[in-house]
């Protein structure tokens, strides 16, 4: 249950936005912490003030949530997700393309929980945006195979989609110099760079798969990255990935 009222999160997300460089470039990615609580509301008003004035026709939300799981990638059968905020439609239509995509995409509830990070994640979506279809995709599986294999589907069913794409991720578990590696590999297109960094044993955090799949997304589209919190020490981190490069939207 949202810790917050719908006008409280307005009112932080527009402070935030007072406060966030944002440009004048479409939005399509958002990296956001797990868990939404006091200390972690700013990251995510910070994040979601990004999207103030945009317009999506969809919303994925993906996040990891690694176990015994039979299935790799699995997505909820719901047809609605609800909120204190109201309801938001599930997009049925996108959820079979991914099925249709790839064997380790399944339409399976065994994942499934109240106590997803989409849960907190919704709140802040429905108070600035409207009208939207929303899609949850859990992680169980972080195996680069894997994550790529996501990372690929996502990229190619919504590269010319009026959509964006939630990774939800705790990067304050990472130590500021693993961080800036990660960051300097992204600049410099260094992508098996960023998969060893994935495979590597010192680069723990909770969200560890959505946070690469959605690293490996942005440098296929080209996006720049900004991010809040990576130099404050026991800060949440949270960021978000535009469009500057070359339109994505066809």
């Amino acid at each position: 249950m949202c810790l917050f009222t719908q006008d409280e999160i307005g009112n932080r997300v527009k402070r935030a936005s007072e406060k966030n460089p944002t440009s004048s470039h479409p939005t399509r990615i958002l990296f956001a912490p797990t868990s939404l609580n006091h200390y972690t509301v700013d990251q995510f008003a910070y994040s979601y003030s990004a999207l103030l004035g945009e317009r999506f026709d969809t919303i994925v939300i993906a996040e990891t949530h690694p176990g015994t799981h039979e299935k790799r990638l699995p997505m909820p059968s719901h047809n609605s997700f609800s909120t204190l905020f109201g309801d938001v439609p599930v997009n049925d239509t996108l959820r079979n393309e991914l099925c249709d995509e790839d064997d380790d995409f399944f339409i399976d509830d065994e994942a499934f929980s109240k106590n997803l990070s989409l849960f907190n994640q919704l709140p802040f979506l429905q108070t600035v945006l409207s009208d939207f279809s929303v899609l949850s995709l859990q992680i169980t599986d972080e195996s680069s195979a894997i994550v790529k294999e996501l990372a690929a589907a996502l990229e190619e069913i919504l590269a010319s989609r009026n959509a964006l794409l939630v990774f939800c991720c705790d990067i304050c578990h990472l130590s500021n110099e693993k961080f800036d590696k990660i960051l300097s590999q992204y600049d410099q297109d260094n992508m098996s760079g960023l998969l060893n960094s994935m495979n590597s044993e010192d680069v723990n955090m909770t969200g560890k798969g959505a946070f690469f799949t959605g690293l490996f997304i942005a440098a296929k589209w080209k996006l720049k990255l900004q991010f809040m919190g990576q130099n404050d020490p026991g800060s949440p981190v949270s960021g978000y990935a535009d469009v500057i490069h070359q339109p994505i939207f066809g």
